[in-house]
């Protein structure tokens, strides 16, 4: 059943999952002023209710194939885009849960916390349905508002304070970019919509425009050498922020990433490859190398990301319909073990006020449960198998292949091996060295239900993949026509076992 969304009624339908979260926003907003003795958890879990609602919206508009353009093409609602918002909306359920016991900790605004997520995941579904270059800076900048705000919101926290002015600073710097970067770009063209400067001729304004953009967003994604902000803001920022930050921006970046490469820059592909390349092999390999040296696990996390970062870049630069379902692929089982990895780091910081690699000792005997969890978490960071994030860096490098990207799959090969070693000084800790405390380690209800469901979409996706390849598949169907020959439309469950 497809719709064709031509009326001023569908038309708002097409909006209806902004639409809704917004007024949802504002009810828990009047909530926390108007009854300020409510307990800040039952906020907590009206917010959750918001966003389930609107997750639900979602899935039954790609069981429908619901999909339009409104503002003159600038907003598009397609596959992709509800892909990327259901992506968006399950991270952020997932950090409202596993902030619970933690934001009992703070003396002020408690409430406001949790609007400032939920509005933060309002801003990034309007990014991931940008269409043009104007409503990107329009929506990023709103996203990115919250996360200012949430980054250094423990006020008397040296730390936090010194990862929120980081990221302000840079954050505005990054802005200044994208906005220049707009300039040259509609100076050259004379067009906003990505689609409308498929047919553009490349210019040395035109250019310097694009690599301004692409900093911009790299900025946001932490591609290497864009990523300096991202150790000392993950390490500053609350342990449930950080998480935030390290899933749900980098999602919403991506979406605008392959728009902009894949549709208005799609004739320009041999340039913008090898572009590409060298930032994918900067990230895995700077990150992984850097990775070895932390002691601080929010750090190793941090630079860890930025790795990953550079293995879904392989998947852009391959360029192709298979390498854009293989990002989406590779995200999907990234959400999971990235946010259940920090759902471990928050439980533990709880108990023993600390996040020191070398106070996870002992921790198998401590919690059998969390430093179990922890041990597959990082597998699947790794990309062993049967893990999800094996089926993701597999069908990352053979969209790779197919392209003749050797040197990228040497190198994703190689860091592969080096991120397994600082992985695994964790699981040394956490199961061969002596503990300090012995004392076992206590985990809220909401906590284990964020560690379950990483676990689950860990598991399930590595082991049965054979939906989610489907599901990706169809929500990247769009690029097909843009792409030109090298198109691949076909599930290809066949090269994952399936």
């Amino acid at each position: 059943m497809t719709f064709s969304l031509n009326l001023a009624f569908s038309d708002l339908l097409l909006l209806l999952p902004e639409i809704f979260l917004t007024c949802w926003l504002c009810v828990v907003l009047i909530v926390d002023f108007s009854f300020p003795r409510v307990p800040k958890e039952r906020l907590a879990y009206l917010s959750v209710a918001g966003l389930i609602v609107t997750l639900g919206c979602l899935a039954w508009f790609d069981m429908n194939h619901v999909s339009g353009t409104l503002f003159g093409n600038m907003f598009v609602l397609d596959r992709m885009a509800i892909f990327f918002k259901i992506v968006i909306l399950g991270a952020t359920i997932l950090v409202i849960l596993a902030s619970i016991e933690y934001v009992n900790r703070f003396t002020l605004f408690r409430g406001e916390y949790y609007c400032l997520v939920v509005m933060s995941a309002l801003g990034m579904m309007f990014m991931v349905s940008a269409n043009d270059l104007l409503s990107v800076f329009v929506s990023l900048e709103f996203a990115t508002l919250g996360f200012y705000v949430l980054v250094s919101y423990l006020r008397d926290d040296l730390a936090s304070n010194e990862g929120g002015l980081k990221f302000f600073i840079l954050g505005v710097l990054a802005a200044g970019l994208l906005a220049y970067g707009i300039s040259l770009v509609y100076g050259e063209t004379g067009k906003l919509v990505f689609s409308d400067m498929a047919s553009a001729q490349p210019t040395p304004g035109l250019i310097i425009g694009f690599l301004l953009i692409f900093a911009a967003l790299g900025f946001k994604v932490g591609a290497v050498p864009f990523h300096s902000w991202i150790p000392d803001t993950y390490h500053g920022a609350p342990t449930p922020v950080t998480t935030f930050l390290s899933i749900a921006p980098k999602a919403a970046a991506f979406a605008i990433l392959l728009r902009i490469f894949l549709v208005a820059l799609g004739t320009f592909k041999p340039v913008w490859v090898v572009l590409l390349v060298a930032v994918s092999i900067l990230s895995m390999t700077y990150a992984n190398i850097v990775a070895i040296a932390q002691r601080n696990i929010k750090r190793l996390l941090a630079y860890s990301g930025i790795a990953q970062v550079g293995n879904i870049f392989i998947g852009l630069a391959a360029g192709t319909k298979m390498g854009n379902d293989a990002i989406l692929f590779y995200l999907l089982a990234y959400l999971f073990a990235n946010i259940g990895a920090f759902a471990v780091v928050i439980a533990v910081s709880q108990a023993i006020g600390t996040d020191e690699i070398e106070d996870y000792r002992g921790l198998g005997r401590r919690s059998p449960f969390l430093a179990f969890a922890m041990l597959l978490f990082l597998l699947s960071l790794a990309g062993v198998p049967p893990l999800a994030g094996f089926i993701g860096k597999l069908y990352i490098f053979v969209a790779a292949i197919k392209e003749g990207l050797y040197t990228l799959i040497v190198v994703g090969l190689i860091n592969i091996v080096i991120s397994m070693y600082y992985y695994l000084i964790v699981v040394k800790q956490m199961y061969i060295n002596e503990p300090i405390d012995p004392s076992p380690i206590a985990i809220s209800g909401p906590m284990k239900t964020v560690i379950y469901v990483g676990l689950a979409g860990t598991l399930v996706i590595g082991i049965y993949p054979q939906p989610f390849t489907d599901w990706v598949v169809s929500a990247t169907l769009m690029f097909a026509n843009f792409i030109g020959p090298s198109v691949t439309v076909a599930p290809p469950v066949h090269l994952l076992g399936g």
